[in-house]
């Protein structure tokens, strides 16, 4: 082969690994992705490499890949099922789901298992109605009905996600108008997003436990071969699961089992995951993170622009000082609404209008705390707010001053409290 050809050869090596790893990178993002949207790019990628991200998939986080001419489906298993910082949002505020509105998507969906391709908000309304008067329903508490504009704005929440993950396509009408009284829409069923909506190892009907915790264990729980090998497999998997899912994963909510693993197979284990996706991979005492530098990856980013993104960044700016003075110490919420107040009337000017009116300054917490523990940076505690190591990258020293050799204006990138790598 001449120089010329060999060269070519690299840059075509080189293209398709970029391609595998922004396609690896979507689905991380995006574990259900349709020609439609959210990205048709990155879909055309994944059907290209389908082949090779099956078999990584499988062999290293032991997920399953389904791809077809309309859909790529990510059958993602958990690392962790205690983890909810990640709730349905409803748009455009960003809002967690209410019970009730996770109630009525299941309910939705059940009832678009049996629609035609063509329905109404109107005729899906209905049908909720009729499935929300099971009486199994009503012995949990849960009631609905559409005699109220709130009952039938949550149902507008519902199909609005169920829109923005291409279950259902709008043809005519608009949703405000059903909210109002005052008309109806039309979609289009998607048929096969919808089949592959659920990922489970067993079906959820199968299942006889009584509580949340035990159906999930069961619904999600895979054979593992009673071997040396399979154990290991097992392991390697739980860890890969974690590190591609979770901004942060803590040696101290690790077993004895998975600690060990780490200690003879972490670099093998950074490696197959950094050549793969692209990720950077960041070694520290307390634990291990895969840090996206291009956000292709990534679903909530630390800091962001607007109000809330703002306000995060500060509390956690001030909740890094109060861990860089006592460690471990929890912060009490009212402590933090305070502090919330105070950076609310600093900022008057930059932050959206109301920010700084009686009760907003709560909210604003509690939505920065909700950012900040789904980014591992802090964790919720019957005592307060804890925050972890991480959250030291946020902390900022003061301004040095030209002969003062006892400050430092170096912003904390990690290497207090989220401490320097292990040897």
């Amino acid at each position: 082969m001449t120089a010329p050809a060999v060269g070519l050869a690299d840059v075509l090596d080189r293209q398709q690994a970029e391609e595998r790893r922004r396609a690896l990178r979507a689905l991380l993002r995006h574990p259900l992705l349709t020609r439609a949207g959210p990205d048709p790019a990155a879909f055309a990628l994944v059907r290209r490499h389908a082949g090779w991200l099956r078999e990584w998939l499988a062999n290293n986080a032991g997920w399953s890949l389904q791809v077809d001419t309309g859909l790529a489906r990510l059958r993602k298993l958990p690392g962790r099922l205690d983890d909810r910082t990640r709730p349905a949002l409803a748009a455009p505020a960003r809002v967690p789901f209410s019970r009730r509105r996770y109630v009525l998507a299941c309910l939705a969906l059940a009832a678009l298992e049996r629609a035609d391709a063509q329905v109404t908000l109107g005729w899906l309304a209905e049908r909720v109605l009729a499935l929300a008067a099971d009486p199994g329903l009503a012995d949990a508490g849960f009631a609905f009905a559409l005699d109220s504009r709130e009952e039938r704005a949550d149902l507008v929440v519902v199909v609005r996600l169920l829109l923005g993950i291409h279950v259902l396509a709008k043809v005519a009408g608009d949703e405000q108008s059903f909210v109002n009284s005052s008309g109806d829409a039309l979609y289009d069923v998607n048929r096969r997003v919808l089949a592959a909506l659920l990922v489970t190892e067993r079906g959820p009907s199968t299942v006889a436990a009584a509580d949340l915790e035990a159906r999930l264990r069961a619904i999600t729980g895979e054979l593992v071969p009673d071997s040396e090998d399979g154990r290991n497999r097992a392991i390697r998997h739980a860890l890969t699961r974690r590190l591609l899912d979770d901004p942060v994963v803590y040696q101290q909510e690790l077993g004895d089992a998975e600690r060990g693993y780490l200690t003879g197979q972490r670099a093998f284990l950074l490696r197959r995951l950094t050549e793969a996706t692209g990720l950077v991979p960041e070694v520290r005492a307390e634990g291990l993170a895969l840090v996206d530098p291009t956000g292709e990856a990534t679903d909530l980013a630390m800091p962001e622009e607007g109000t809330d993104g703002h306000a995060t960044l500060l509390l956690a700016r001030h909740l890094a000082a109060l861990w860089r003075e006592r460690p471990g110490v929890p912060v009490q919420p009212a402590a933090l609404e305070a502090r919330m107040a105070e950076l609310a009337a600093e900022h008057r000017g930059l932050w959206r209008r109301g920010a700084a009116e009686p009760g907003a300054a709560a909210v604003l917490c509690r939505l920065a705390i909700d950012r900040l523990e789904a980014l591992a940076l802090v964790r919720r505690c019957g005592d307060g707010v804890v925050a972890l190591p991480t959250l030291a990258r946020f902390a900022y020293a003061e301004p040095a001053v030209a002969g003062d050799p006892g400050r430092s204006g170096r912003r904390g990138r990690g290497d207090r409290g989220w401490s320097p790598r292990p040897s």
